[in-house]
């Protein structure tokens, strides 16, 4: 599993509305929706209400390269335009070794 971590930033609550209409256009449905997508969702940071994040999982690097090749990815550009967003990425790709991190996890 390949997990992205996109940080969306812009003034005056663009981020938000960024990702408020990517959700109510649809498209972020569309997208939870392609083969392969495993998780698409926004957060915002509690101390800095400039900035989103979108944490988006996909199975492996072919479903993120058909994603990219997607009709959706120009609608996605057009609306960072619109909101004149910068971005910041991290990319993680799943360890399938032994989780040592499993002591310290509360269930």
């Amino acid at each position: 599993m390949i997990t992205v971590h996109l940080y969306y930033r812009g003034e005056n609550g663009s981020a938000r509305a960024f990702a408020d209409e990517m959700e109510q256009s649809g498209i972020a449905e569309a997208i939870r929706k392609e083969p392969g997508n495993l998780r698409y969702e926004y957060y915002q940071p509690i101390h800095d209400p400039q900035t989103v994040l979108l944490i988006d999982s996909w199975t492996d690097q072919a479903a993120i390269d058909l994603h990219h090749a997607s009709p959706m990815m120009q609608q996605l550009a057009a609306l960072r335009e619109k909101y004149d967003l910068h971005m910041q990425v991290e990319r993680f790709v799943s360890d399938d070794g032994e989780n040592r991190d499993l002591q310290f996890i509360r269930k």
